[in-house]
């Protein structure tokens, strides 16, 4: 059975990342409010924005694609969307502040930087 990965534009603005068999119907369900504990639920009304097919035999490369999907940011997302695909590897440069001081610190001549910025990352000091 194919897959599909869908991405919709929610009247807020937001995006919700799904993944289904037929994209028709599940636009459906979200718009009549299926579910009423979902996230579009309160959304409404939805606008599917994107729907990628995968054949038969690539369950795992969809379920891949809509957790990476998930994890990237909104500017990311409309880039994409909007067939930017030039900006996503800028727009997945990290740009938070543990990033920042990993780069601007100077490594000793051992390498303690790397396991420095690693213990940022993890909380520790």
């Amino acid at each position: 059975m194919s897959l599909y990965v869908y991405i919709l534009k929610c009247s807020d603005d937001r995006f919700y990342v799904g993944l289904t068999n037929d994209p028709d119907r599940r636009l459906e369900e979200h718009q009549q409010g299926k579910y009423d504990t979902g996230y579009t639920y309160v959304r409404r009304p939805v606008e599917m924005v994107y729907v990628e097919h995968f054949p038969d035999g690539t369950h795992r490369q969809a379920a891949a694609r809509e957790k990476q999907l998930k994890g990237w940011t909104r500017a990311k997302k409309e880039a994409f969307i909007q067939g930017r695909l030039n900006d996503l590897a800028k727009l997945a440069e990290c740009r938070n502040e543990t990033r920042a001081i990993s780069k601007s610190a100077e490594p000793d001549d051992k390498g303690s930087n790397d396991r420095y910025a690693l213990r940022l990352r993890s909380g520790h000091r």
